[in-house]
């Protein structure tokens, strides 16, 4: 299949593509690059189908002068709806969007002041430059999603950002849990994370919309390793055999499906967020997605409504940007599950179609000072360019 790609009315572009060549992808990105005059992309690609090294090697060939972070997923989210085994490209034109990024190696072995002190030179350095005038800022957070370090660099982000909205997603390896990978400007890594400063001249809104609601049945961690996110016992007892008992199925059933179906949550400030399971491993532990220790409560969750809770959501955004044009997405791969569990996959598919929604499928996402599970983060973007002040 060739390279599909779409302008918007604000003149972001995306490219999607599957079963194609690196070089024949690049060639295409450098095409709409130089006619959208752009010099900013992010990218995002299913490690399946495509060779990061080879991807960069060809863009580096066949774009030079373009700019780009972008990481590797556990599916893609293109503008006709879910796809697996994609690479996709979304291109942000130089007249309304001025962006710089950094790459952060070894990630999981940075001290706090380290993170903070390396964004705020960041921003410094960004803030200086005459042509960034003019605008609104947001920064995105793309991260190892196996560095089990999101709550940590987030939060550093968080302060050392300041008044700038945070939104992002951690990368995916297809449910692997083997490596994930992050490019950015020539570089191939892992075990790092990117985070980019964006001036926009478009209105824009982030938000999350999550789909769950807590019950009355608790569950105590009592044995745990927060460093490895491991999950050993609850409530006393072995915790997948715990975990099981309490959603009423036998511990030899527990799949991916079975974690997406039923979210534990913890309440953070009068709120519930997700701690989502993401494995069971040989000696009935549980491995999760985010942070964990001894003594936190669980909550089990029914998921509820997710296509009638994001389309909600996606109004509620529309109305107050004065119509949406494009939104760039990090959708938590558990949703996709639930989706698929629940017989949703293809109205959810529908809705991100019919919103101009383009992301990927995440192992975990942030949103302002949190890093997230089985949630729907993301940017949208207005139609017409701001006026001057």
């Amino acid at each position: 299949m060739p390279c599909q790609s779409t302008t918007y009315a604000c003149g972001i572009v995306a490219i999607d593509a599957r079963d194609v060549s690196p070089d024949t992808f690049a060639r295409e990105l450098a095409r709409q690059a130089n006619l959208a005059k752009a010099e900013i992309a992010s990218i995002f690609f299913s490690q399946d189908r495509v060779d990061a090294a080879a991807l960069v090697e060809a863009i580096a060939c066949h774009a030079p002068a373009l700019r780009y972070a972008g990481c590797s997923t556990a599916g893609e989210i293109t503008p006709n709806g879910y796809s697996e085994g994609c690479i996709l490209a979304m291109l942000f034109p130089s007249a309304s969007f001025k962006a710089s990024a950094l790459l952060i190696e070894d990630v999981a072995t940075r001290r706090m002041e380290e993170l903070v002190a390396a964004v705020e030179a960041l921003r410094s350095a960004f803030d200086e430059k005459p042509a960034n005038a003019g605008g609104d800022m947001f920064s995105v957070l793309l991260i190892d999603g196996l560095s089990r370090v999101e709550e940590t660099v987030t939060s550093a982000l968080y302060w050392s950002l300041d008044d700038i909205p945070l939104v992002g997603g951690s990368a995916g390896d297809n449910m692997r849990f083997d490596r994930t990978t992050l490019i950015h400007n020539g570089r191939v890594a892992t075990g790092c994370a990117i985070v980019i400063l964006v001036r926009s001249a478009l209105p824009f809104h982030i938000f999350k919309t999550e789909n769950f609601n807590p019950t009355a049945q608790k569950l105590v961690v009592t044995a745990s390793d927060p460093d490895s996110r491991t999950v050993y016992e609850i409530n006393a007892e072995p915790a997948a055999e715990a975990y099981a008992s309490a959603i009423g199925i036998d511990p030899k059933s527990l799949t991916p499906m079975s974690f997406a179906s039923y979210p534990v949550v913890v309440r953070v400030g009068g709120e519930y967020y997700c701690r989502s399971i993401q494995k069971m491993n040989e000696d009935g532990s549980l491995s999760f997605f985010c942070a964990i220790d001894n003594g936190i409560v669980l909550t089990i969750a029914e998921p509820m409504g997710m296509v009638e809770s994001t389309r909600q959501k996606l109004h509620d955004v529309s109305a107050q940007l004065g119509g949406t044009d494009v939104i760039l997405g990090f959708d938590c791969v558990l949703r996709r599950l639930d989706a698929e569990n629940r017989q949703s996959f293809a109205a959810i598919s529908k809705l991100y179609r019919d919103n101009n929604i383009i992301g990927f499928g995440t192992y975990g996402e942030q949103y302002r000072s949190m890093h997230l599970n089985q949630t729907f983060t993301g940017i949208a973007f207005g139609r017409q360019v701001l006026a001057a002040e």
